[in-house]
């Protein structure tokens, strides 16, 4: 188990550590926290993390077993199964009494995505063209469904609302944002490329930014727009990362002295997971023209994918030795991927 030190509490926020009533009781990285209370996205994760490209079905029973491991009641890990399976997700078969279940083909699909979009993001930015994409939209109260699910596109994109109605990103995303409104079936809304609005200027006094700007180190001039102050909260951002990387760091450090158990291992990476990847939607990966000094990302995704890659092997033995217990002759074939989404060998 891990020990206390790992084990601080943390303050309460939103798509990250659970809310703990009593602030002096500590909480370790092996309780599941909030992911184990979203059975068919944990299902999802398992899948996709140790059953990656696989197109044998597993025996249900075998992915209760796994969903137990985080807390997930019997009743709660059939119902997530029955939820995916009538959205399209999986795809179940029966043999006898027993019923099996895979993962479908768009649901394959969605995972590659997500993975590509989770392990790059973080990664050194593109050079900035100066340019903004830009979406204004006006989707009356009766469509509030196709709205939500716009601004969960748009958030995912990397976007967001400058005004109520005008979302803004700076990288090159119209044309996916034309294509995802298609796809929604919106037509009161457009998307557009734009100069940025007013600048602040910040001249630079022997590596210290004067005024509003920031600093690139290197005593030049920086330009800072207002947008990502106006519409991101890159405070409360730097906060949670600031969180996270605490928290991840003492992680890596109890994984390479070797005090992490197999079944700690699959709770604690399935949670690291879980945490980094609600920083795509929080984070619109500004530019470094954009950001504020210091800024903690790049700390935070070393951490993310040191902790992914340490834990592989040892959680991956403990989804083996799960699903033996149900099918012996698929235990074998179960295996994790790096975070370079390379398929590591099933016996590692």
């Amino acid at each position: 188990m891990i020990p206390n030190a790992v084990s601080a509490a943390v303050s309460s926020i939103d798509s990250f550590f659970d809310a703990l009533e009593d602030e002096d009781v500590p909480q370790p990285w092996t309780t599941p926290g909030p992911v184990a209370q979203r059975p068919p996205r944990l299902l999802l994760t398992l899948l996709g993390d140790y059953w990656w490209q696989r197109t044998e079905s597993l025996p249900s029973a075998a992915i209760v077993g796994l969903l137990a491991e985080f807390g997930v009641s019997d009743s709660a890990a059939r119902a997530a199964l029955s939820r995916l399976t009538r959205n399209g997700l999986l795809v179940t078969s029966r043999s006898g009494r027993r019923t099996f279940v895979r993962l479908s083909q768009r649901a394959a699909d969605v995972l590659d995505d997500g993975g590509r979009r989770i392990f790059s993001f973080g990664a050194t930015p593109a050079p900035w063209d100066g340019m903004w994409s830009l979406v204004a939209f006006s989707i009356p109260e009766e469509h509030r469904s196709a709205r939500d699910e716009l601004r969960k596109e748009l958030r995912w994109l990397g976007f967001a609302p400058l005004y109520d109605g005008l979302w803004v990103c700076p990288r090159d995303h119209a044309g996916d944002v034309m294509a995802r409104l298609k796809d929604l079936g919106i037509s009161t809304a457009t998307a557009f490329r734009a100069t940025a609005l007013p600048a602040v200027t910040a001249a630079v006094d022997g590596g210290r930014a004067v005024g509003d700007g920031a600093a690139d180190g290197a005593g030049t001039t920086v330009v800072t727009a207002d947008i990502p102050a106006r519409a991101w909260d890159l405070s409360g951002l730097r906060d949670r990362y600031q969180e996270f990387t605490e928290f991840a760091g003492l992680l890596r450090d109890q994984t390479v002295a070797g005090e992490i158990t197999t079944a700690d291992a699959l709770v604690a990476r399935t949670r690291v997971m879980n945490e980094w990847r609600a920083f795509p939607a929080m984070d619109p990966d500004l530019p470094y023209e954009l950001l504020p000094p210091a800024w903690p990302r790049a700390a935070a995704r070393d951490l993310f994918i040191t902790c992914y890659d340490l834990l592989g092997p040892l959680a991956a033995r403990r989804v083996r030795q799960i699903i033996a217990r149900y099918s012996p002759e698929l235990a074998g074939r179960a295996a994790y991927h790096s975070s370079q989404l390379t398929l590591a060998d099933a016996d590692d």
